[in-house]
């Protein structure tokens, strides 16, 4: 039994219920796939609740999405039950801006550009934190990841290190989080974002020839498949065999293009697993599961806008930007 029940979550499950109808789904795409120009395209946006964009270019696009993102976690935080639902989606922008803070630092570059609004702690109070040294005033697990990180980033000179511990630091602190919640819907999300992020690694790492311990290194445990369960499997060749439900189909397209081929299938079959077990929550009426399935299809949103207009500015063609956009939840 979680801290909240079903009944609590009454008024917020309504209120995204109805917001799902304002949801980018596959026909508003199509529009603005199809649109004559960039501008027709982002006004299409205008019926999902984004504010006009006057100049069709990533920045104004960029800031649009930071906006609106802002927005959407801060309402849904201000009515939410249990802050956990919302905080398991704000945590990403954390450790991204943590990430692109401490590699910066080592580099002795401006990081601005890069950081992202949305999270828990805002990205200048991040920032001045760690450039003072004033960790303390972070949540203790961020205060942990920062100096292991730095650590990592000390010891080997590898900005990639230091993702791997930032990003082993994310996912515990997710798998916290929905513990913490008692929502079984959370967690089945958490294991299941896990065993998608560590196929994604593996197969990633396989094709850059990367060996058992750099392997350990990287893998998360946490999902319904381990690690060492992985490692057996990746050995074996045989990556399908681990695998049932959602994940069943990505891990059948990593055994057939492991040894060469585009990821694309691949990372959009890892994606549409996941959208398909948040799309469970369209037939659960109210509790926590239609608030985070909400967060998650606005999190698809942004990132489908993002893979619209940048392929259109870059002249793409339709055919290659359809190829690269995932199931919409709607």
């Amino acid at each position: 039994m979680g801290k909240t029940k079903p009944f609590d979550y009454l008024f917020l499950a309504t209120r995204v219920k109805s917001l799902e109808g304002r949801l980018l789904n596959r026909g508003r795409m199509e529009r603005m796939l199809e649109a004559g120009s960039h501008q027709a395209a982002l006004e299409v946006l205008l019926e999902c609740g984004y504010p006009a964009v006057p100049d069709p270019v990533l920045g104004a696009i960029e800031e649009s999405l930071a906006q609106q993102r802002r927005e959407v976690l801060e309402d849904l935080a201000a009515f939410a039950p249990d802050p956990a639902v919302v905080d398991l989606f704000r945590l990403r922008f954390d450790y991204h801006n943590l990430k692109v803070l401490l590699k910066a630092q080592a580099l002795g570059t401006d990081p601005a550009l890069l950081l992202l609004p949305g999270g828990r702690v805002p990205p200048d109070q991040l920032r001045e934190c760690l450039r003072a040294g004033e960790l303390a005033q972070l949540p203790y697990l961020y205060r942990e990841a920062v100096e292991q990180g730095r650590q990592a980033l000390s010891a080997t000179g590898d900005p990639q290190r230091m993702e791997f511990v930032l990003d082993r630091a994310y996912f515990q602190e997710m798998s916290a989080l929905a513990q913490d919640s008692g929502s079984e819907f959370l967690q089945g999300y958490v294991r299941l974002s896990i065993d998608a992020a560590n196929l994604r690694a593996l197969l990633r790492c396989l094709r850059m020839g990367k060996g058992e311990a750099f392997l350990r290194e990287v893998l998360v445990p946490g999902g319904e498949v381990e690690p060492s369960r992985l490692l057996v499997l990746s050995g074996s060749g045989r990556l399908a065999e681990g695998y049932a439900g959602f994940l069943a189909h990505a891990a059948q397209e990593a055994d057939d293009i492991r040894q060469g081929g585009a990821m694309t299938r691949f990372e959009k079959a890892c994606d549409d697993a996941v959208t398909a077990y948040l799309s469970q929550a369209k037939y659960i009426a109210f509790g926590d599961a239609p608030v985070a399935a909400y967060l998650a299809a606005k999190e698809n949103e942004w990132t489908a806008i993002r893979v619209i207009m940048s392929g259109r500015l870059a002249g793409l063609s339709k055919e290659t930007i359809r190829e690269r956009l995932r199931e919409a939840y709607v």
